[in-house]
C-alpha cells in the first residue's frame, strides 16, 4: 500500500508541472481570445487616424454632450446611492424586522433582471401618460421620463446593490466593543457611528460607489427606454456609440468606446488597489 501510494506521487510530481501549464495555457488563451484581441481591436479603429483623430471626434458637440451627459448623471447617481446603500447596509445588519430576509434577497434583483426591463418599469411608472408621471409634470412641472432624470432614475436602480453588498459584509464582521464602550461612556449614536462605525466603512463604501460609476458609464438597455436617443439632450455616451454603429461610423463608435473603457479600467484598477489597501490593513 506504501509502495502504491510512493509511486503515485511519483507519477503525480512528474505530471504536476504539464497540469499547470496547461491549466496556465487555457486560461491565458481564452482571456486573450474574449479580452485582449477584442479591446485590440477598438484601439486599432478608434486611434486609426491618431490621436488628434481621437480628440476630434470625441469633441464634436454630439459626442462632447453624450460624454457630459453620461459622467454628470453617473455623478449624481453615485452620491444618492453612496448614502441610501449605506444607510440600508445598517438596517441590513444592525436591526431586526418583519421581511428582512425579503428585502435582502430583493436588494440583489437589478443584479438579475435584464435592463430592458428596468426601463419598461420606469416609463409605465414615471410615463407623461400614466397618473404619476402626468401628476408629476402637471403639478410639479417635472417630466421625468424621455429626459435627463430618467436617466439618473435608471441608474440608481441597476446599480444600487453594489454599494449595499461592499458595505454589508464589513458592517458584519465589525468588532462592536468600541461601540459599546463609547455608549458606556455616555456617547451618543450617532457620535458612535460618525466616530468609530463610519471610519471603518470608508474604503467599501468608497469601492462599492466607484463599482457603481464604472457599472453606469456603460448602461444601455435601460436608458434607451426611458430616455430615448436624442442628441445634445438624453443622449448618453452609450447611445451614442450605438447610433455610431447603426450610421456605420465605425471611427466614431470606437474612439467613444476608448473613452469609455479607459475610464472603467481606471476605475477598477483603483478599486483593486483599495482592496489590496483594505487587505494589508491589520
Amino acid at each position: 500500500m506504501t509502495g502504491s501510494t510512493a509511486t503515485f506521487q511519483r507519477l503525480g510530481a512528474r505530471s504536476l508541472p504539464w497540469g499547470r501549464w496547461s491549466v496556465r495555457t487555457a486560461a491565458l488563451t481564452y482571456l486573450t481570445v474574449m479580452l485582449v484581441i477584442p479591446l485590440a481591436v477598438i484601439f486599432r479603429d478608434g486611434l486609426q487616424q491618431g490621436w488628434f483623430g481621437l480628440w476630434r471626434t470625441i469633441v464634436h458637440p454630439v459626442a462632447w454632450h453624450a460624454l457630459g451627459l453620461t459622467l454628470w448623471t453617473a455623478t449624481v447617481m453615485v452620491i444618492i446611492n453612496t448614502v441610501m446603500g449605506l444607510l440600508t447596509a445598517y438596517v441590513l445588519v444592525r436591526y431586526e424586522f418583519p421581511g428582512k430576509s425579503l428585502l435582502n434577497a430583493v436588494v440583489d434583483l437589478p443584479l438579475a433582471i435584464p435592463t430592458l426591463v428596468t426601463g419598461v418599469m420606469l416609463v409605465v411608472l414615471y410615463g407623461p401618460q400614466q397618473a404619476l408621471g402626468a401628476w408629476l409634470d402637471r403639478e410639479w412641472g417635472l417630466r421625468l421620463v424621455f429626459a435627463p432624470p430618467a436617466i439618473i432614475l435608471a441608474l440608481l436602480f441597476i446599480t444600487f446593490p453594489f454599494v449595499v453588498r461592499a458595505v454589508q459584509p464589513v458592517l458584519q464582521a465589525l468588532d462592536r466593543e468600541q461601540e459599546q464602550a463609547a455608549a458606556t461612556l455616555g456617547a451618543g449614536s450617532w457620535t458612535i457611528f460618525r466616530r468609530i462605525t463610519l471610519p471603518a466603512l470608508v474604503l467599501p463604501l468608497t469601492t462599492g460607489a466607484l463599482l457603481s460609476f464604472a457599472r453606469a458609464i456603460g448602461e444601455f438597455g435601460s436608458i434607451i427606454i426611458v430616455a430615448g436617443n436624442i442628441p445634445l439632450y438624453s443622449q448618453t455616451a452609450a447611445i451614442y456609440i450605438f447610433g455610431q454603429v447603426e450610421s456605420e461610423n465605425r471611427m466614431g463608435a470606437s474612439a467613444m468606446s476608448i473613452v469609455l473603457l479607459t475610464l472603467a479600467f481606471t476605475l477598477i484598477l483603483l478599486v483593486d488597489w483599495l482592496q489590496q489597501y483594505r487587505r494589508k490593513e491589520p
